[in-house]
């Protein structure tokens, strides 16, 4: 989880190869709609995210062995994934305003680096009571992959 250039595809797809599990983009959840507002650089609405959260929520709930990369943003969110998917695990990629700027300004992507304060103003960070870690994502994948997975797993949470 994390907003828009925190890394969550690719690290996401690099967590799921090393642990032999499925990978989903969140991306590839959101109905068409949300992906057309989102390119037209309006940000999503609670009403927007409510049927893209429950798609992610029940792709998680279908397989025991999966990453989905899904931004998350506010705990209201991860608490509709958790409705449907109650053991899922939520991993934080942190990354520094100025990387996030820098990343999205290199890359085509739906998601336009206009709509990056939005997110950073809806993100909520994950707080102690929710099953995840924090990982920050501020070196070279391996580096980050491994580095969550021994977060995961000294809290016992893979």
């Amino acid at each position: 989880m994390g907003p828009s250039g925190s890394g969550k595809s690719l690290v996401g797809a690099a967590v799921a190869a090393r642990l032999r599990a499925h990978f989903v983009d969140g991306d590839d959840l959101h109905p068409p709609a949300n992906v057309a507002k989102m390119r037209a650089g309006m940000p999503l609405d609670d009403t927007d995210r409510a049927p893209w959260l429950d798609a992610v929520g029940s792709a998680l709930a279908r397989d025991a062995q999966i990453v989905v990369a899904c931004s998350a943003l506010r705990r209201t969110y991860r608490d509709r994934i958790r409705a449907t998917a109650p053991d899922v695990v939520f991993v934080e990629l942190v990354v520094a305003q100025a990387e996030l700027r820098e990343r999205m300004s290199r890359r085509d992507h739906f998601m336009p680096p206009a709509l990056l304060d939005s997110q950073l103003a809806t993100l909520e960070p994950l707080t102690g009571d929710e099953r995840g870690v924090r990982v920050a994502n501020d070196a070279d994948l391996e580096s980050v992959v491994s580095r969550t997975i021994a977060a995961l797993d000294s809290q016992s949470l893979r």
